[in-house]
């Protein structure tokens, strides 16, 4: 059996040396290990793949004795884990995860998705996936938040993926889900925002397209950033190219940050993260 271990604590000298002893002491083979400390808040991150059987709950015990008081720690069986999608009506993110999960490419349960417009629905039950349309129209944000959680309490997931989901979260609603949000948008934020945001990029005559997958906060397009990527555009492009060379990085980027989070391999630190 495969257990991932975390662990984040101010460095000190010996720490891989007595963490490693204590995998050893119940009987782990150690099949992958990625460490790395920030020099600035002088903070050690180590990720480690064992194999064997433990306690996870002993073997915490047994590592915490070796670390300071404030480390954190956690061992999670190597498990495929569970996540609902939120979408609005764009379907290129979307579309690309199904694409994905319906080749076993990505690993993961896709428990359901959740959606304030119906019009995605079709492509949706061609997955055999269930989708809830939740309107948004005349109620207040509020009742609307309060009927997706309500749908989102009906199912045991890990995390929440926004494809494109074009509202913005309430503090409540993100505390609930607190660093169990990932959202994807065009790297133009904050620089361009509002309507057509390529257009806008068009007219100041932009040289790259980006896109940013991150945690969501309670500041807009602010969270943890996850991971990013660029593709390089010219003079050429109409801004209606330009859309749809961002929209090909979104796909890549949101698949790929979804990747890392469910794999584990990103610890939040501060407001940025560190990704093995």
């Amino acid at each position: 059996m495969r257990h991932i271990v975390l662990i984040t604590c101010p460095d000190r000298q010996g720490l891989v040396f007595n963490i490693s002893s204590v995998l050893l002491k119940h009987g782990l083979n150690i099949e992958r290990n990625d460490e790395f400390v920030d020099k600035l808040s002088n903070q050690f991150f180590m990720r480690t793949v064992v194999n064997g059987h433990t306690d996870a709950k002993n073997l915490k015990k047994d590592i915490h004795a070796f670390l300071p008081p404030e480390a954190q720690i956690n061992v999670v069986e190597e498990k495929k884990k569970s996540i609902i999608i939120l979408c609005t009506k764009e379907n290129h993110c979307l579309g690309d995860l199904l694409l994905r999960y319906d080749s076993g490419e990505l690993n993961v349960n896709i428990k359901a998705i959740i959606s304030n417009h119906s019009n995605l629905e079709e492509l949706v039950k061609r997955f055999g996936i269930d989708f809830f349309h939740i309107s948004s129209e005349n109620i207040s944000r509020e009742e609307h938040e309060k009927l997706v959680l309500n749908k989102c309490n009906e199912f045991e997931v890990d995390f929440l993926a926004l494809a494109k989901y074009m509202r913005i979260l309430s503090p409540n609603f993100v505390e609930k889900y607190k660093n169990k949000i990932i959202n994807i948008h065009h790297s133009f934020l904050p620089a361009f925002i509002g309507a057509n945001p390529y257009k806008q990029a068009y007219e100041r005559g932009v040289k790259i397209i980006g896109a940013t997958a991150h945690f969501v906060n309670d500041h807009l397009d602010e969270g943890p950033i996850i991971t990013q990527d660029i593709t390089k555009i010219d003079h050429t492009y109409s801004w209606q190219d330009m859309q749809k060379a961002g929209r090909d990085v979104e796909k890549v980027v949101f698949a790929r940050a979804i990747e890392l989070v469910l794999s584990d391999r990103v610890f939040i630190h501060g407001n940025k993260t560190v990704v093995f």
